[in-house]
């Protein structure tokens, strides 16, 4: 298809997905960003680039702390699957096919051309690498893209950057602005924190983050698509907001302030109080701060819902839910859930009797709160008497006796019935219980449920049976309950939370209740329950049982996180199961509940609110009242506690005294029935009895059955009318069932004209019978039970009682919860008071402070009523009225109670039922008394209770006033004055009161003025608005005396003026403004000593401008210098603060200042501080010019400290620097103040030229710092920020930098001065010098800073300051050295700090210097010109430097590098401070990575800087630091530093050499002999650490790079590189690929020049084996490596000749480089490249040093063992043993070598020295293995001796050596050696060592001789000379012990030439004449023998072995050289 070229890019967004189908389509997901950059001829296919999010593979490579780029891949697509946004061109006009349709789409399309400023910020390129997509693009797109068949018309170009947007909003923005705000951090942190939370496995934090980015990304689907209520809208944005700030903080970031109630970004048009606030809570907090309401007023409710019961019941059940206490105190009525024996509920999913609502539960409920669960059995039995049955637990008839009409049995009991034998929890308290029979396993399923109720009459429950009746037997049957198990839960912290939870309750059962609910029958001989009729077997204690449950067996459940999608919990919240297996019973095991709290004032709103989700719930009230009632209410809560009747007690009786207990067998299983009688009559009150919230009213209630011990612990509720109380009483009857009753007992309601007091209480049990069943018996003498006492203390049961015995007893416990009736006879007394004498009316009144609160709340309207009667009664009676005052003051302080939540109640009250005309001159006259003497004792505790009411006493007085005025006006009487007049009486008196300063009145100040700003809006109604004010006015001014904590007081009622709607007028606000200013000016501004007080002063007064920030005028002149100075004060005065934990909130309203814990490792701050900081900003939003009327002097000090101020705020000196919103905020605000600073001072502090020496430089300078300061700060660098960061940044401050830039434009032209024609005509500059070359170089450092921004307004401004300041400095001194030092320094510091931007980069600012001066450079020879580009030409090389230091990509060696040109640059420029700086941070970078020599090589060129001077004194330096000191101080602290990097890095020779300078300073400069010694000593210790030998060689390698690729500084270059001792080829070549991933490794063959190629050779430094130390025998090995390896300059590699023989001549190549080793870059370039020949003799030393160093390793391993170890394997050593003395594998014929006359005598000689040393090691090797070899091989070991001594008798014989006494088993006698020295000589066996033979070698001379035998060795002198120099060549160390294969080209071809040799060797042999051999032969028959041995030693020369070596060489070899020459 023909493609056709967009002639703009266009941005598009995926709206539909796309699979591709061939290799060429772009997959596309919804929301992927794509740019368009051609179209298909019809439009309806698009090919374009599509920028993916950052792959985190590449944060593997990423720099730390860096966002990872996007991706990009390239293809073709259908263009109904994306929406074309915008083009990013303007050129050209949009396409036609583009155009959209709709008029809206048109509408809200983005213009190309509409784009401004504000909409881009900046438009930065940035390289975007591509790499492989996620799932398919991976295959897709690796093949590339384009369309087969097609040619486009034009190149395609590259892929098209993302533009950095700030206003890249979307359309949902403006109605949501959440949605960009979460889609823009979710953004951020997925491109530069996910990487580094994986890389580094923080796992948990990982966990965390994961979870919060799955809510915020729900939240913002909830927020797009619009599903949310309003409330749940609010909830929504708050939450988001803060997991937003959560989200930053988890990751580092910094904080960026949003609105909780729209989300958006607050910007710098919102108030900077709010900014701040919120800043500071978010920043510090983990959670916004909640509104603290007041909790004890607060009222939970909890909804609980029966979901399911767990058990195996055989018998109906029923569970009773309620609230109660740890001590189980019930808290709440209860909710009864009735289940059949399936534990179904009865009568379907009825919801109504599933569900309840606990109603009214306090906060103080909650701390103390259990969920009770009680079980209930339900039961039935046939009634006692001639057709009696027996209990039923099954639910069925019971089985039935038979009759004495002898009926049939209808059941009989089966085998399940009977009773369980099980053990009794501990728990439970147990006791012995009779034993029965087990049960069986299975159990008989019921047939039958029941379906009885309670109803309204006298009828006990019937159970429906489904068996059969039978028509000749019908017993009435009883129903009743038996208590099973109980379950309990702790809700208390549960109900203070906002989810729902759903919960399991375990159920416990006591073993004797569980064994109980076995029980058969009672078959013939039946007795209740099942029992013997003579068992005694008490019941539970079901109250203690509770609480033991509660206390022992519950756990609190932890507070889970909520699911993500709904609002339940996970299930794993469930209580632990904390049973015993005792306490279980499969009968009923657990109960499934669902419970959700809600908060809300009124339980009836709350329902109301939420119909939905209360519909069928049952509101269960709590028992009592939470705070103050609201609603009438009049409840009586009874509950039965347990029956006190021991075995031997009595029934009393009106008549009989006394009487018997009923039998044992017919009383024990209690049944208690309750009914509310009337006293007179007896007549029972139907429907007054409510066993629980869900059922109806009973008139006769019936208990459950308990035995005589156990309790019942059920409570019910008696509802009666009002009028019925005092004439009813609760009567009770006791029957042991199935027996009809046998007892009664009751108590009265109402008891001595009030009603019965709460608590416990002790019914007397009397018998029941005729005289007993009704209130007055049968009307005989001494019958009925309403005149007999009702508990056992009466007087008239003593006489029954005498004869011995206790009188049975039932207790109980009742609870009135009553707004009508009250229990105290005082409040029954005032309320009564017209009952009451004079006298006993003031008793009354003076015992109203004594009444207890609560039944003052429950009768809070007949109580104001009962005061106010006899207020209006006893008018002017100055006693009552005082007392009546006082009473009303007790009352109206229950209000403070926060437990009862009043003020409505009282608000209501004082509103509606207030109706006292005449109450208000009595209420002003008691006021009025107690203000006349406030000091004395009685009337000071009054009026400080009067003051914490007078708001509500003031509502009484001024309605008591209306009600008068309204009372008056209606009978046509006119008011008087006499109110207003005694009103104002009163505050007259308070501003008295507040004038005094008796110290006895400070108490009532306090409090009258804290509780003022209450009594203001309550005058409304009798005052005008004016007079108000008047008195709020001279109230302030009454407290202008105030001293300690009143200020802080009347500080805080400025606040509550200030927020007073009742000063909301502009003119009141006018007035309050004014005074403000004079009321505040004491308590801030400039002070001597800033005490705590003095700084909260300070915060109070910020609080008081904060509210009045807005209707602030010209009274910010008066502010600005108090806010200055206050803020000067306190920074002078910053003392050490310990470590906080909490922050006080910003601007606080009330003292003491609220608080909030705040989050660890929170930064330290100064709330003062941020708090003129904020109110410093507010002000500058306010468009009033200042106004300072001030002297010169003092206005310039003003403004001093003003812009001190200012420039300490800018660098965060006032607020954490995280605080990123305030931050930008007050860069915002800081701008508006310099531009009216600006204005201040270019009028008043810019003289004229001829008044210059007036001119304030200092002040001038200081603006122009805090100007430069604002618009170069790195906060204002958006295009160095992410994301998020970049949006709120521009949101806050917009461009602040363009402003500033057009700032500092004109204040820098108005302080210089008109220039002259030529001068504008030259450079373009209208005005110049002036008083600006006062500021050369003091601002030169920050305006080069400037040139460097990439703002390109702010730059340009800069350049052109830039160059006026040179302009000048040259017109002044014709010189710009200083100007070219700024620079560099500023250049310097700005590397130090700052981050690299691409204007530092590409060093804009100097071309644009260069344009500048172009019209300058026009003139020939202009030495200003030549000068300035001098210094142009000096910095930019300085730049090159710098940004090679400071962005190197390349490693550590090239950083390294660059820091050494640099550092060569500033040497050069006499930089001495900043060269000494960029050393130690190049010691830093060499310590870093474990270079310790090349640390102390650096340090080095610092002290070389200095001599070794006493007298020259050396400056202190601050970077690094070092005191003043003379230089040999310098220099020997530097020295010692040096030594230990020396030591550390075991460098022994640089050590050694910097002791020895030191130490012959010491000895001859300072004569010091103290530390002359101790260097000696150090010396010493380093001289035996060289004997040690410990210390690794390096590795060195040959580096060479070709390629254009690479920079001019590699490019065709080759370099020797050392390497660490572990480092091999592959290692260091994959180490050289990292700092060149582009590069390719070659052999050296390299075919392009195009690339990078990297050619790597190992290569071992060249060895001097002619010196001394090799020419010496018995010399240490490490002394002779520690001597060889000093400054090495030359490294070789052997050339490959697997052919050469002993006795030829080979080739290496030699690479000399420029310094030698160690050297700081551990690199040196290759001088020079030269081939040299290797002698037969220099090949033979490094093959014996060799193999020396093996075998002294396989020594060194078994020397330390001291017996022979059976487990030891020593066939490694015999074979290696075996080898050296063999005459065929050894060294031995190297000997040869010595007489060769073309090598120089000194390598010959060292030869020997070397064979000798070889020797005697293979002689301490064999007495190694002699000492430690088996017995088995002993034959061997001999054998080995014998060819040692054969093989090496030369050597032997000439090192003469004294033989020790043999040792066994060790040395045998050998023969006598021969004659013929052509054959091996054993050592003799005397031990008189034989004359030494001649030694020619001694005679030698051993200086160096010119022998010019063949061309090879002038060669080889020459290359010497070369290599090693004239003098004494450098001594070279033996080759290392461990030598892996591929360290030296040369040692396999060594190992070659040997065995070659030796071959050759035998053949010449054969030549000579021929000899006995019997060594010979002997050796040959040892290493047969060795071979028969299998030690794997073959007996062939060497060619196997060749091949071998030759393979082994090859695969060593990393790379090659082509060989030149002839071998």
């Amino acid at each position: 298809m023909p493609w056709t070229p967009l002639p703009r890019i266009a941005f598009a967004i995926a709206k539909y997905p796309f699979n591709p189908t061939t290799r060429d389509d772009l997959p596309l997901e919804l929301g992927d960003e794509l740019y368009i950059i051609e179209q298909t001829a019809n439009g309806q296919w698009y090919r374009g680039y599509l920028v993916a999010p950052p792959s985190l593979l590449a944060g593997l490579t990423s720099t730390k702390g860096a966002t990872l780029e996007a991706r990009v891949f390239s293809g073709i697509f259908p263009a109904v699957c994306v929406d074309v946004k915008e083009f990013l061109s303007t050129e050209l006009p949009i396409p036609d096919e583009f155009a959209t349709e709709s008029d809206d789409e048109r509408h809200h399309s983005h213009d190309p051309g509409s784009f401004s400023d504000e909409d881009i910020a900046v438009a930065a390129a940035r390289n975007l690498k591509r790499s492989r997509s996620r799932r398919k693009r991976d295959a897709i797109m690796s093949a590339g893209s384009g369309a087969a068949g097609s040619t486009p018309r034009r190149d395609r170009p590259a892929a098209p950057v993302p533009m950095l947007k700030v206003g890249d909003e979307t359309s949902s923005y403006e109605g949501e602005p959440l949605v960009d705000e979460i889609a823009s951090c979710l953004r951020e942190w997925h491109a530069a924190n996910l990487h580094e939370l994986l890389l580094n496995r923080q796992y948990p934090l990982l966990d965390e983050f994961s979870a919060l980015v799955n809510q915020l990304d729900f939240s913002r689907r909830q927020l797009l698509n619009n599903v949310l209520t309003r409330q749940e809208l609010v909830r929504t944005r708050e939450e988001t907001v803060w997991r937003l700030v959560k989200g930053n903080k988890l990751l580092g970031r910094e904080i960026i302030v949003r609105d909780p109630e729209s989300g958006r970004i607050l910007t710098g048009e919102d108030s900077s109080i709010e900014i701040t606030q919120l800043q500071s809570v978010m920043s510090l907090l983990d959670e916004p701060p909640k509104i603290k309401l007041d909790e004890a007023a607060r009222r939970y409710h909890l909804q609980l819902e029966h979901r399911g019961f767990v058990g195996n019941a055989t018998e109906p059940t029923t569970v009773v839910y309620y609230l109660a206490t740890k001590a189980n105190k019930p808290v709440s009525e209860s909710l009864e859930v009735e289940l059949d024996t399936e534990g179904k509920p009865v009568g379907g999913e009825q919801r109504a009797k599933l569900q309840a609502l606990f109603t009214d539960i306090s906060a103080r409920d909650a701390e103390d709160l259990y969920l009770v669960a009680r079980i209930y059995t339900n039961g039935s039995m046939a009634a006692a008497g001639p057709n009696a049955g027996s209990i039923k637990s099954n639910g069925m008839d019971g089985a039935m006796a038979k009759s004495n009409n002898n009926h049939k049995r209808v059941a009989s009991p089966s085998r399940e019935e009977k009773k369980l034998k099980g053990r009794v929890s501990v728990l439970f308290n147990p006791r012995p219980k009779t034993p029965g029979k087990e049960n069986a396993d299975a159990r008989s399923k019921s047939v039958g449920r029941n379906h009885a109720r309670h109803d309204d009459i006298d009828r006990p429950l019937d159970v429906l049976s489904e068996v059969p009746p039978i028509p000749t037997l019908k017993p009435k049957k009883i129903v009743f309950r038996k208590a099973l198990g109980v379950a309990a839960l702790e809700v208390g912290r549960l109900i203070k939370q906002d989810y729902p939870v759903e919960q399991t309750m375990h159920i416990f059962i006591p073993v004797k209740a569980a064994a109980n609910g076995h029980e058969k029958g009672g078959g013939e001989k039946g007795g209740g329950f099942g029992r013997d009729k003579h068992s005694q077997d008490p019941g539970e204690d079901w109250d203690q049982i509770v609480r033991d449950v509660i206390e022992a067996r519950t756990k609190s459940p932890s507070v889970p996180e909520p699911m993500l999608g709904n609002g339940y919990r996970k299930s794993s919240i469930a209580t632990t199961d904390m049973r015993l297996p005792r306490e279980k019973n499969v009968k009923a095991d657990k109960l499934q509940i669902y419970m959700k709290p809600f908060v809300a004032n009124c339980a009836e709103e709350l329902v109301k609110n939420m119909p939905t989700v209360f519909h069928q719930v049952t509101p269960v009230r709590k028992i009592g009242f939470t705070g103050a009632p609201t609603a009438p209410r009049s409840d009586i809560y009874i509950t039965l506690s347990v029956p006190n009747i021991p075995r031997h007690a009595l029934l009393v009786h009106p008549k009989l005294g006394s009487h018997t207990l009923p039998p044992s067998s017919q009383f024990n299983q209690l049944q208690l029935s309750m009914e509310v009688r009337r006293n007179a009559t007896g007549e029972k009150i139907g429907g007054c009895i409510f066993p629980s919230a869900t059922s109806s009213g009973m008139t006769i209630w019936k208990s459950a059955v308990v035995a005589r011990e156990e309790t019942w612990s059920q409570t019910v509720r008696l509802s009666l009318k009002d009028e019925d109380v005092p004439d009813a009483h609760v009567f009770l009857t006791i029957s042991g069932i199935p027996n009809p009753p046998a007892a009664m007992a009751w108590f009265p309601l109402w008891d001595r004209g009030s009603f019965l007091k709460d608590g416990d209480h002790d019914l007397v049990v009397q018998k029941y019978d005729e005289d007993t069943a009704t209130p007055n018996g049968n009307n005989s003498q001494g019958s009925g039970y309403i005149s007999t006492s009702w508990n056992p203390d009466g007087n008239e049961w003593a006489a029954a009682l005498n004869m011995g015995g206790a009188a049975s007893c039932i207790k109980i416990k009742s609870f009135l919860c009553s707004t009508v009736f009250s229990q105290d006879n005082v409040l029954l007394s005032l309320l009564k008071w017209q009952n009451l004498g004079p006298g006993e009316l003031v008793d009354c009144l003076k015992k109203v402070v004594f009444v207890p609160e609560m039944e003052i709340v429950k009768l809070l309207r007949e109580v104001f009523d009962a005061l106010f009667e006899v207020l209006v009664e006893n008018t002017s009676k100055a006693e009552i009225e005082d007392l009546v005052f006082n009473a009303i003051v007790t009352v109206l302080g229950i209000v403070n109670d926060r437990r009862f939540n009043m003020e409505p109640i009282v608000d209501e009250y004082t509103e509606k039922l207030f109706d006292y005309p005449f109450a208000a001159p009595c209420l002003l006259r008691s006021f009025t008394r107690l203000l006349h003497d406030p000091s004395h004792i009685d009337n000071s505790v009054r009026l400080r209770a009067a003051f914490k009411v007078g708001k509500h006493m003031f509502r009484f007085i001024v309605k008591a006033r209306e009600k008068h005025v309204l009372k008056e006006a209606t009978i046509g009487i006119n008011g008087s004055q006499t109110f207003t007049k005694d009103l104002r009486g009163v505050f007259k008196l308070l501003e008295n009161l507040m004038r005094s300063t008796d110290a006895r009145l400070v108490g009532s100040q306090t409090l009258a003025v804290q509780h003022f700003h209450q009594w203001l809006p309550e005058l409304v109604g009798v005052l005008s608005q004016e007079d108000i004010l008047l008195v709020a006015i001279d109230f302030m001014d009454s407290c202008a005396g105030v001293r300690g904590k009143l200020v802080l007081y009347k500080l805080v009622l400025i606040v509550n003026y200030s927020r007073s709607h009742l000063f909301s007028q502009p003119e009141d606000r006018r007035a309050l403004t004014v005074n403000t200013v004079r009321w505040l000016e004491p308590h801030w501004g400039k002070t001597d000593n800033a005490t705590p007080q003095w700084r909260d002063q300070v915060r109070l007064c910020c609080s008081v401008l904060a509210e009045q920030v807005e209707e602030l005028g010209e009274e910010v002149s008066e502010y600005i210098p108090k806010i200055v100075d206050s803020y000067r004060c306190i920074q002078d005065a910053q003392m050490s603060t310990p470590e906080r934990d909490s922050l006080s909130l910003l601007f606080p309203k009330t003292y003491p200042f609220p608080s909030k814990p705040i989050i660890a490792g929170a930064p330290e701050l100064d709330e003062a501080l941020i708090e003129l900081s904020a109110i410093l900003a507010a002000m500058s939003n306010i468009p009033t010019s200042l106004h300072l009327v001030l002297p010169e002097d003092e206005l310039a000090a003003l403004l001093m400290d003003a812009l001190r101020v200012h420039m300490s705020i800018l660098r965060c000196e006032a607020f954490p620097e995280n605080w990123l919103s305030v931050h930008i905020y007050q860069h915002k605000s800081t701008m508006r103040t310099l531009e009216n600073l600006a204005g201040i001072l270019v009028d008043s502090f810019l003289p004229d030229p001829d008044d210059a020496d007036k001119f304030n430089m200092d002040l001038w300078q200081a603006f122009f710092s805090t100007l430069l300061t604002l618009v170069g700060s790195d906060a204002l660098a958006l295009e160095t920020f992410p994301e998020q960061k970049r949006r709120a940044v521009w949101k806050v401050a917009g461009d602040v930098r363009e402003v500033g830039a057009d700032l500092l434009r004109r204040t820098w032209e108005a302080i210089g001065w008109e220039t002259s024609s030529e001068d504008k005509k030259r450079f373009a500059l209208e005005k110049m010098g002036g008083y600006q070359v006062q500021y050369v170089p003091g601002l030169v450092a920050p305006i080069v800073e400037l040139c460097l921004s990439v703002h390109e307004g702010l730059r340009s401004v800069a350049v052109e300051v830039l160059q006026t300041m040179v302009v000048s400095e040259w017109t002044l001194s014709q010189d710009l050295s200083v100007i070219q030092a700024e620079m560099i320094d500023s250049l310097d510091r700005l590397f130090k700090s700052k981050r690299l931007t691409e204007s530092i980069t590409q060093k804009l600012f100097i071309a644009d210097l260069i344009e500048l001066f172009k019209p300058l450079s026009l003139i020939p020879e202009d030495p200003l010109s030549e000068t300035v580009g001098q210094l142009l030409r000096t910095v930019d090389e300085f730049l090159d430097l710098l940004v090679a230091v400071h962005n190197t990509p390349l490693g550590e060696a090239y950083q390294i590098m660059d820091t050494l040109r640099l550092m060569d640059f500033l040497k050069d420029m006499r930089k001495e401070d900043m060269f000494i700086r960029y050393v130690h941070q190049l010691v830093s970078v060499q310590l870093a990575s474990g270079n310790f020599v090349e640390a102390a090589l650096s340090l080095r060129l610092h002290a070389d800087l200095y001599t070794w001077d006493v007298n020259e004194r050396v400056p202190a330096l601050t970077d690094p630091k070092f005191p003043e000191q003379s230089a040999f101080e310098r220099r020997e602290q530097l020295f010692l530093e040096m030594i230990g990097y020396f030591e550390d890095g075991k460098s022994w020779e640089n050590a050694l050499e910097t002791y020895r300078e030191l130490a012959d300073n010491y000895e001859h400069t300072v004569f010091e002999y103290g530390k002359l010694a101790r260097c000696y000593r150090a010396i010493a210790t380093l001289q035996e650490s060289i004997m040690e030998g410990t210390r690794a060689e390096p590795r060195f390698y040959r580096v060479a790079y070709y390629g254009m690729g690479f920079p001019t500084g590699l490019r065709d270059r080759q370099f020797v590189v050392q390497a660490g001792p572990w480092e091999g080829p592959q290692m260091f070549a994959d180490r050289m690929l990292m700092q060149h991933p582009a590069a390719r490794m070659v052999d050296g063959h390299v075919d392009s020049v195009e690339g990078q190629f990297i050619h790597i050779v190992p290569v071992t430094p060249e060895i001097n084996y002619a010196g001394a130390a090799f020419r010496k025998p018995r010399v240490p090995p490490a002394v002779r490596d520690y001597l060889a390896r000093k400054g090495i300059r030359a490294f070789s590699v052997a050339h490959q000749q697997p052919d050469a023989a002993t006795d030829e001549w080979t080739e290496k190549t030699v690479f000399i480089t420029v310094t030698g080793f160690p050297a700081i870059l551990k690199r040196s370039e290759v001088l020079d490249t030269v081939v040299v020949g290797v002698s037969p003799v220099e090949r033979a030393i490094e093959e014996i040093m060799r193999r020396t160093a093996e075998l002294v390793a396989l020594e060194q391993k078994f020397s330390d063992l001291k017996s022979p170890d059976k487990s030891l394997d020593m066939g490694s050593f015999s074979i290696a043993l075996t080898n050296a003395v063999d005459a065929n594998k050894s060294v031995a014929h190297y000997r040869t070598l010595l007489e060769e006359h073309e090598t120089k005598e000194e390598l010959r000689e060292a030869l020997r020295c070397i064979l000798s040393d070889h020797v005697a090691v293979i002689k301490k090797a064999l007495g190694t293995h002699g000492r430690l070899v088996p017995d088995g091989l002993r034959g061997v070991q001999a054998n080995c001796a014998k060819c040692f001594e054969a093989t090496f008798r030369r050597e032997l014989a000439e090192n003469q050596p004294v033989a020790p006494p043999p040792a066994p088993g060790q040395w045998r006698q050998l023969p006598p050696p021969k004659t013929d020295e052509n054959i091996p000589i054993p050592i003799p066996a005397t031990t008189t060592p034989p004359a030494p033979p001649p030694q020619p070698t001694l005679k030698r001379s051993a200086s160096l001789k010119s022998e010019a035998g063949t061309e090879k060795s002038s060669t080889s002198r020459r290359l010497t000379s070369m290599i090693f120099g004239n003098g004494a060549p450098p001594p070279i160390p033996p080759i290392p012990a461990a030598r892996s294969r591929s360290a030296s080209v040369s040692t396999s071809r060594s190992r070659k030439s040997s065995k070659s040799g030796v071959s050759r060797g035998d053949g010449e042999k054969e030549a000579r004449p021929k000899t006995p051999g019997r060594i010979e032969r002997g050796v040959g028959s040892v290493r047969r023998r060795w071979s028969q041995m299998s030690l794997g030693v073959s007996g062939g020369g060497g060619g196997g072995g060749g091949k071998k070596e030759r393979e082994r060489g090859r695969s060593g070899v990393f790379g090659s050289l082509e060989e030149e020459g002839e071998a």
